[in-house]
């Protein structure tokens, strides 16, 4: 699904998750992994968190590393909400180049939201599938799901 993974030698964010970077700046973090401002943030407060070893994107996560950072992205956002009070929050993440991710080490996104704050929005306009395709493809991963660990 990913494509330009890297390695974590090479990788920017693992140099962050291991402490090399001292220009960014960090606002909490855990054993395995670490909460910092992004370089360009959509919105005042807006924190990436990372694992800090080399994993490409969430689906490449193995699960206890997986719940650990949504912990993380709890904890992160509750701060968030008690230091600046916004009107709602976004938790994103991007998998594979067609979902607009371009670094390719696993990042969330949690991004504070208030009215006008000019970040746009984040969904397409309701009403451009038939339900009966909708259906066929509930089915499909119904039966995927069932098999998955």
């Amino acid at each position: 699904m990913t494509s330009g993974a890297g390695d974590s030698a090479s990788c920017d964010f693992c140099a962050i998750g291991r402490g090399e970077d001292p220009s960014v700046e960090v606002v909490c973090e855990g054993t395995d992994w670490v909460a910092f401002f992004p370089l360009d943030p959509a919105t005042p407060g807006h924190t990436l968190i990372i694992p800090r070893r080399h994993v490409p994107d969430l689906w490449q996560t193995e699960h206890p590393l997986g719940a650990e950072l949504m912990i993380a992205a709890i904890r992160v956002g509750k701060a968030i909400d008690k230091a600046l009070a916004p009107e709602g929050m976004n938790l994103i993440t991007s998998a594979g180049q067609i979902a607009e991710q371009t670094v390719f080490h696993l990042h969330l996104h949690v991004v504070p939201r208030w009215h006008r704050d000019g970040f746009g929005d984040i969904w397409p306009p309701a009403g451009r599938y038939e339900e009966a395709d909708l259906r066929d493809v509930a089915d499909r991963i119904r039966g995927a799901c069932a098999d998955a660990t």
